[in-house]
């Protein structure tokens, strides 16, 4: 362990993180006419006073700017690292079909992905991740929030999408009628925290149909315009000017942007998808999003951040290697997806312009697997990198032989990579400014895009390309 990583743990140690055991984020659903956005609570509501306009300021670090998009798909649940980018070969315990292979100077399971084994060279990974909790609900909300979820600002802290949908709005245009976050089979996902509902997730499950309720169901187009405009009649003032609060005017936002998607056949010719597209990216619903994603991109109508989320099991406390949930089953979803998406993103001139980030919450236990069959919870995991700029083939950070711990850092800071540090690589990558701290938060804190601590800052992994 490095001088420089000892010293953090000693501050860590210091300031622990108070860990709740079931985290749940406060929030009060709403509906979104159309049932799409779900969004939680601004922090207005929360602090019982509205936040001001905000006032930003920068350490004026300069940003990569490689990437126009972002594509972030959580593997929630946790998966097993060694078992996946970032492979060991147990004798006796791993099965020999995985195949192992060093291909680029990457050794990867070319038996259990054998799809992504060829795009080795599209593709690095950091293999010096260190999550700071090892329990589900906490280190799926850190890995969105990109800070502790139980810290001054936990609370209220927004998703990175949601952030970045901020930072992006500006450069909207018109005909821009997609929403700038995209959030597919994410139901669950952080909302946009204390900001307005215009940068909150539009989340949506994928469907061959597109999305659902963008006609009336009552009447015709004609029919449906003469509703909205005596509904404006009725409420537009209130919803408009907002006299109540901020939470009525993000009504006012819902409304703007779903408008724009009813009666518009644009809207599901990329939203939805026929079968044979479905079954070329592996017919399974990991796959579908990652269908869609690719085709939201190619549409060029706004959207700039998309979340997927891997609902597909990764919690393998038993079994790992038998059965239907075994991760044999698990990894092909990824490897038919993934490597699907990336050849159409190349094919539509877009994975360059595209950053895809890939990880779970923490990864699992190492060596022999437990009674059970299976792999407990661990802290060291993988972060899967590509397009956007990113030199492929290449691994940051290099773990001992079990897996257990990092032994080379690779990267400039010589520590662990952090979520916070991921945060930061994302910011870069899309051109904005990690440094920003924003002074519009209800809480009158300072809302710093990646949060400050004590003995180190967190900074983007800028070996990435190279």
């Amino acid at each position: 362990m490095s001088n420089e990583q000892e010293k953090i743990n000693r501050w860590f140690k210091q300031h622990p993180w108070n860990h709740q055991t079931f985290f749940n984020r406060p929030h009060a659903t709403r509906r979104h006419f159309l049932e799409l956005l779900g969004s939680g609570v601004t922090a207005s509501i929360l602090a019982r006073r509205p936040a001001k306009a905000a006032e930003v300021a920068t350490a004026g670090a300069t940003p990569k700017g490689t990437a126009e998009n972002a594509i972030f798909i959580l593997m929630a649940g946790a998966p097993s690292h060694t078992d996946t980018f970032d492979f060991k070969m147990v004798n006796g315990v791993t099965p020999t079909s995985f195949n192992p292979d060093t291909i680029n100077g990457m050794y990867f399971p070319t038996g259990l992905m054998p799809k992504l084994a060829t795009l080795t060279g599209d593709f690095a990974i950091a293999r010096n991740v260190r999550a700071h909790a090892v329990v589900h609900s906490v280190s799926q909300t850190w890995v969105q929030i990109g800070r502790n979820p139980v810290a001054a600002l936990g609370n209220i802290a927004p998703n990175i999408g949601s952030i970045v949908a901020a930072e992006k709005y500006a450069q909207r245009k018109p005909s821009d009628i997609f929403p700038t976050f995209l959030a597919l089979n994410s139901n669950g996902a952080v909302n946009q925290g204390y900001l307005s509902g215009k940068y909150a997730p539009f989340k949506v499950t994928p469907s061959t149909a597109g999305i659902g309720n963008t006609t009336s169901a009552t009447g015709s187009q004609t029919r449906f315009e003469s509703r909205f405009k005596l509904l404006n009649s009725l409420d537009g003032s209130l919803r408009a000017n907002a006299p109540n609060g901020a939470e009525m005017s993000d009504y006012n936002e819902f409304y703007i942007d779903a408008k724009q998607l009813m009666y518009n056949p644009t809207v599901n010719q990329y939203f939805g998808y026929p079968t044979s597209e479905s079954v070329r990216y592996g017919a399974t619903s990991t796959g579908n999003a990652m269908l869609v994603a690719s085709q939201v991109l190619k549409a060029n109508l706004g959207t700039r951040f998309i979340q997927i989320t891997s609902n597909d099991g990764w919690d393998m406390h038993t079994n790992i290697y038998t059965g239907g949930g075994a991760i044999q089953v698990k990894a092909k979803i990824i490897d038919d997806g993934l490597s699907t998406l990336i050849d159409d993103l190349k094919a539509n001139g877009l994975f360059d312009k595209t950053l895809i980030v890939m990880y779970g919450e923490f990864g699992r236990t190492v060596g022999p697997i437990t009674a059970q069959g299976g792999r407990d919870h661990w802290p060291q995991q993988f972060c899967f990198f590509a397009g956007g700029g990113i030199k492929g083939g290449s691994v940051i950070g290099q773990t001992d032989a079990q897996g257990s711990d990092t032994i080379d850092y690779g990267w400039s800071q010589n520590r662990y990579v952090y979520p916070e540090d991921i945060e930061a690589t994302i910011y870069s990558a899309l051109g904005i400014d990690w440094t920003t701290v924003r002074h519009d938060d209800p809480l009158g804190r300072g809302f710093e895009y990646v949060p400050k601590t004590g003995p180190f800052p967190y900074l983007p992994v800028d070996e990435l390309w190279g």
